[in-house]
């Protein structure tokens, strides 16, 4: 083990629990332990309480009202049961999803599961830069067309996709609209009206929440109704069967709260220290390749590939020193290419030595500094050893 912690750069992977959200989780573990469905006692009332509160929380985070907010156990639930749940309800008029090549693999496999249970799915590549075009998706969908997942900003390259122009599309065809904000809510303003979405997923442990806790957007005017997945129990208004986690929750409502005050100053801060990290590589390393739009783009995220590198060799070289990725952590350990970066069109040499920098609240300038010294001496180390040739371009 190393003598000091290695510069967390990782937060698209996870964030640290904010203490102040454990504090305000800790009683709910202890003294106010009750179940929010047991409305016959006050340890029950004192639950459910603090339940209604978070769902307040998150709402105003989102621009959404407080009833359509649902509850789950993250982002994998969410999204499942916003597909699945839509095509269930939607089954009259078709079975058909439009989703885009470098959704998250949960939302990539839950379709993969529509189209073997006799569903059609379509698949829109998207641009060079990242982005889908929403004349791409409105050619995608057909009459049979019930759902059109877009998530709103990528977990990988970090792009942010024109929702509401796909939004627009959507309402003139009749089409449900699923997106996956997971990485963008808590980051950069999120409103669930601007945005003209139906469905919408989130996850606490991605804005300094807890993890095991996550939520659904459901739109009630105009009203969509989703069939529940997981039966058994009348809890999240029957969408979501399962004893509510409510320190969990408190968690999430927390962290939303403070994400909520934090967004209009954080967001120009780590923003600047991205630009900082960015500019310090190109300026000690030759072939540094930003990968996916520049300019639309979430503030902390930092994608590229360096030529000539072996990504997998380059984080193991760093992992004494900087914690980074090369994609999203629910592929990790795959020697499989991303298929983010596979859809972009990237060669073999951009696939195989991207790093996925995530910076967070806890970020510093001297850390910024620290990771361009480490990544810089690995990438030379590296490239001496290799026999590819450093090809590519700044």
């Amino acid at each position: 083990m190393p003598a000091t912690r290695p510069i967390y750069l990782d937060h698209h992977a996870t964030t640290p629990v904010d203490p102040r959200v454990v504090e305000q989780m800790l009683p709910y573990f202890t003294e106010h332990f009750g179940n929010a469905a047991s409305r016959q006692h006050a340890f029950g009332w004192k639950a459910d309480e603090a339940v209604e509160r978070a769902r307040h929380q998150v709402a105003r985070l989102i621009g959404a009202r407080a009833k359509e907010v649902v509850f789950t156990s993250g982002a994998t639930e969410a999204n499942t049961l916003a597909i699945r749940g839509a095509l269930a309800a939607r089954h009259e008029h078709g079975a058909h999803v439009v989703t885009v090549a470098t959704e998250h693999k949960v939302v990539l496999d839950v379709c993969h599961t529509v189209a073997a249970d006799g569903g059609r799915v379509t698949i829109v590549p998207v641009e060079r830069d990242g982005r889908v075009d929403p004349v791409r998706v409105a050619a995608a969908i057909a009459p049979d067309t019930v759902l059109v997942s877009v998530m709103t900003a990528n977990n990988e390259i970090g792009v942010i996709h024109p929702v509401s122009e796909v939004s627009t599309v959507c309402r003139a065809r009749g089409v449900w609209l699923h997106t996956d904000g997971v990485q963008a809510a808590g980051h950069v303003p999120f409103d669930v009206e601007a945005l003209g979405v139906d469905l919408a997923s989130f996850s606490a442990h991605k804005m300094y929440g807890p993890k095991g806790v996550g939520a659904l957007y459901v739109r009630r005017a105009p009203k969509v109704t989703i069939v529940p997945q997981t039966v058994g129990g009348g809890q999240e208004q029957g969408l979501r069967a399962g004893t509510l986690n409510v320190p969990g929750i408190v968690g999430f409502g927390a962290a939303a709260a403070i994400a909520r005050d934090l967004i209009a100053t954080e967001g120009p801060r780590v923003a600047a220290l991205r630009d900082r990290l960015l500019a310090g590589l190109t300026r000690a390393l030759e072939a540094v390749t930003v990968n996916g739009s520049r300019s639309a783009r979430l503030p902390h995220n930092l994608h590229v590939s360096f030529a000539g590198v072996d990504g997998e060799a380059l984080m193991t070289g760093l992992a004494d020193h900087v914690a980074v990725s090369s994609g999203s952590a629910c592929a990790s350990g795959s020697r499989e290419p991303s298929h983010v970066m596979t859809a972009l069109g990237a060669g073999a040499v951009e696939r195989w030595g991207a790093l996925r920098f995530g910076l967070g609240r806890g970020t510093t300038a001297a850390d910024i500094d620290a990771a361009v010294t480490h990544v810089a001496a690995c990438v030379t180390r590296l490239r001496a050893m290799s026999p590819v040739g450093v090809g590519g371009s700044q």
